[in-house]
């Protein structure tokens, strides 16, 4: 069972209350680092709902930057699935694994060749994200952009 603190920390980052989020962050040393029960992390859901100023105190907390939620996917897939692309940096910045794999064998690159444009994919990739690398269904990012037909990212892959 999750503590109350565990509780309200989820809800303090998924709706930006910073204030929240720092006096819980001083209750119990591992709450920055908590996961509830589909494994999500408030750095994942303060990215996810775009929560600036609560991903930045997290981050310079030095919380887990690629913790997995229980698919797999890591706060720098939910930027990147979002569209996000200061968070994606922001991110990036603060040393995410840009080529970390979820449980389907997907990277950010592969979310962002399916989701996005070619602004993250173009971060991703100067951030040394690997353009080979298969999915669970062997199927590469530049495979994934042909399948949206999106012009502009396929020609950032070849």
């Amino acid at each position: 069972m999750k503590s109350q603190n565990a509780v309200d920390i989820f809800n303090a980052a998924r709706q930006g209350d910073l204030e929240v989020v720092r006096a819980l962050a001083g209750l119990r040393s591992d709450t920055l680092n908590s996961q509830d029960a589909k494994g999500y992390t408030p750095l994942i859901l303060a990215v996810y709902n775009e929560q600036h100023a609560v991903v930045q105190y997290l981050l310079s907390n030095k919380v887990v930057i690629d913790a997995q939620d229980n698919a797999g996917n890591t706060a720098l897939m939910g930027a990147v699935f979002k569209g996000y692309e200061h968070q994606v940096a922001q991110l990036l910045g603060a040393g995410a694994d840009v080529n970390m794999r979820n449980y389907n064998l997907a990277t950010a690159l592969t979310f962002a060749c399916t989701f996005t444009g070619p602004g993250i994919v173009k971060q991703l990739l100067e951030a040394g994200a690997d353009k080979n690398v298969q999915d669970a269904r062997g199927l590469t990012p530049l495979d994934h952009a042909k399948m949206q037909g999106n012009e502009l990212v396929i020609r950032l892959l070849e």
